[in-house]
This record gives C-alpha cells, sequence and structure tokens, in this order.
C-alpha cells in the first residue's frame, strides 16, 4: 500500500468522523426541536432531510431511492478507491479522500435515517441554495481541486518516439 493510498484513506476517515459528528451535533444539540436559527443576513442553520441526491433531485418519499443512491454511491466509491490506488500524488491522493469520505458520510446517514442530514442554508434576498452538509463540502472541495489539478498541473504525461520521457510536440 503505498503512502498516497494511505493518506487518501486517512483523509477519507476525518471527513467521515468530522462529517457524522457535525450532524450528531446538529440532531442532538442544536435542532431538538428543529428550528432556524438565523446566522447572518444570509446563512441560517436549518434541518432539512434529503432523500434524493445532490440540491435535492429526485427527493420524495420512497426508501427505494435512498438504497438506489447507496449504491450508486458505493460503486463509485470503489472506482475512487481504485484511482487512489494507483495516484502518485499528495493533491490528488487528499481530494479523492475528500471525495470518498463525504460520499461514505451521505451513505451512512442514508443508512441511520434512510435520508441524508443537511442543515447548511445559504441564501441571498428570499432565494435559498439548497440546504448541504459538511460531506457535501468536501465532496466539492475534492472535485475542485481534481478538476484545477487537471487543468494546471505540469505533471508529464505524454512521452516522445524516442522514449525519453518529456513530452510530445
Amino acid at each position: 500500500m503505498s503512502s498516497y493510498f494511505r493518506l487518501g484513506l486517512i483523509s477519507a476517515f476525518c471527513v467521515i468522523a468530522l462529517d457524522q459528528a457535525s450532524k450528531w451535533w446538529i440532531l442532538v444539540w442544536v435542532m431538538s426541536p428543529p428550528k432556524v436559527l438565523a446566522v447572518t443576513t444570509f446563512f441560517n442553520v436549518v434541518l432539512t432531510w434529503n432523500r434524493g441526491i445532490s440540491f435535492g433531485l429526485f427527493n420524495n418519499e420512497s426508501n427505494l431511492g435512498v438504497w438506489i443512491f447507496s449504491i450508486l454511491a458505493l460503486i463509485i466509491v470503489g472506482i475512487l478507491l481504485s484511482w487512489l490506488w494507483k495516484i502518485d500524488s499528495k493533491t490528488i491522493a487528499v481530494s479523492l479522500g475528500f471525495i470518498i469520505g463525504g460520499a461514505l458520510g451521505n451513505v451512512t446517514d442514508r443508512i441511520l435515517h434512510l435520508a441524508v442530514v443537511d442543515f447548511l442554508d445559504f441564501y441571498l434576498g428570499g432565494v435559498h441554495w439548497p440546504a448541504f452538509n459538511v460531506a457535501d463540502s468536501f465532496i466539492t472541495s475534492g472535485a475542485v481541486v481534481l478538476i484545477v489539478d487537471s487543468l494546471f498541473s505540469r505533471r508529464k504525461t505524454h512521452t516522445n518516439i524516442s522514449g525519453s520521457g518529456e513530452p510530445g510536440n
């Protein structure tokens, strides 16, 4: 097992722990009973239950979606773990760990509550961004870093015909 793989797994574990601790705190201490806590003029803490996926898509009362989305997330985590096993970059390892940990944090919610606990509510005027959680934040952060890294990385990805390892023309 490479140190990069290990770093990715540690990152994933930390994200899961932080995500689940924040949700426990919200459920047990902050939202008992449920309420809207206005923190700033653009941010509330609320309690919402999302049975769907990102942005509340496919959020309905059916438990079937909960299991389908959990299985889909686990398949994606498996693919990301395979990618993590092969990489040789700290940045990519941590980014993949963030995405894996966030996905598993939300799967944990689906198993425990049959829905994902969302509680961060940002808005501008009367327009609210869909509520989200710590896991969603890490998934987004990891994905953004992967995209930026792929666009601006100077890693050698091509070899020329002579095989010297220099980028081809």
